[in-house]
């Protein structure tokens, strides 16, 4: 079997984690690829004969079998762009927060391994967003698992997002920016400007607006087969584009189209560390 691991190499835990599942796989005769970011920083002779966890290693004759996201959601978001479409189901390992997206507690993880290891799991399938430009522009990275969010540029006043929706126009909004938002993202920066909740296996999109101008304007739930597109005004010209908190800036002559990716992330769920689940530990629902 082989497994790659991916963490914020930044952060002690993660690191003491990270020290622990190779110990773990080494005994189980996995065959192990760490993120170059774990390599440089481990810095331990040992490790070096690992291979490098990188699109060359997640392609062909040796597939990776899972990734383990070891930190938070921040981490996991990293580690699903890093696998892209190539099909690895991510288990995601929390030393962060909230995680929503990584579920499994350090404190279970020799435990989770062994079902892992057994075969007793389920794969879950997540849309992505994909977002585009007009051809004067270029997006690095262009697909969301959590979200694609317009934003203002610096200290500037707010901005005028003008949307289409499937062609047709559906608002002009004047706010900080604008979110539009996965089933999964939902939970994300969605949540924290009164966004709704979804299960992540709902096929939609949401609109949410940043501190609107309007207060009558709500956030807005649309089918994940919607095609949205955004044209820009802004007072010093400019605009940043956030996705999944990788940004870039642009000038308010580009335009942006947004719609569901081509492929989706595989995400592992293991027992009872499901979505409802983290609703009931993460946000004390019930309690």
């Amino acid at each position: 079997m082989n497994i790659a691991i991916f963490g914020n190499a930044m952060k002690q835990q993660t690191l003491n984690e990270v020290r622990h599942l190779i110990e773990y796989m080494a005994a189980h005769q996995i065959h192990i690829y760490l993120s170059q970011e774990l390599r440089q920083e481990l810095n331990l002779r040992d490790y070096e004969v690992y291979p490098r966890a990188d699109e060359a290693n997640l392609n062909d004759t040796d597939p990776i079998d899972f990734a383990l996201s070891v930190g938070g959601d921040g981490t996991f978001l990293t580690t699903a762009a890093a696998v892209g479409d190539k099909n690895v189901p991510i288990l995601g390992i929390n030393c962060g927060h909230l995680g929503f997206l990584a579920e499994v507690q350090t404190q279970d993880v020799d435990y989770i391994m062994d079902r892992l290891l057994e075969g007793d799991y389920t794969v879950e399938q997540r849309t992505l967003l994909s977002v585009t430009c007009s051809e004067n522009g270029h997006i690095l990275d262009p697909n969301a698992l959590n979200e694609v969010a317009v934003l203002k540029q610096g200290l500037s006043s707010m901005i005028t997002v003008e949307a289409r929706l499937n062609g047709e126009f559906l608002h002009a909004y004047e706010a900080d920016g604008l979110i539009i938002a996965t089933a999964t993202g939902s939970t994300a920066y969605n949540m924290s400007v009164g966004g709704p909740l979804m299960t992540p296996q709902t096929p939609a999109f949401v609109l949410s607006p940043i501190a609107s101008h309007s207060l009558n304007v709500r956030p807005l739930v649309v089918p994940d087969d919607s095609k949205i597109d955004l044209s820009i005004r802004s007072r010093n010209g400019s605009y940043l584009v956030s996705v999944d908190g990788r940004s870039q800036g642009f000038s308010d002559d580009i335009t942006l189209h947004i719609e569901k990716a081509r492929y989706t992330v595989h995400i592992v769920q293991i027992g009872g560390n499901g979505f409802i689940h983290s609703l009931k530990v993460k946000l004390n629902w019930g309690r």
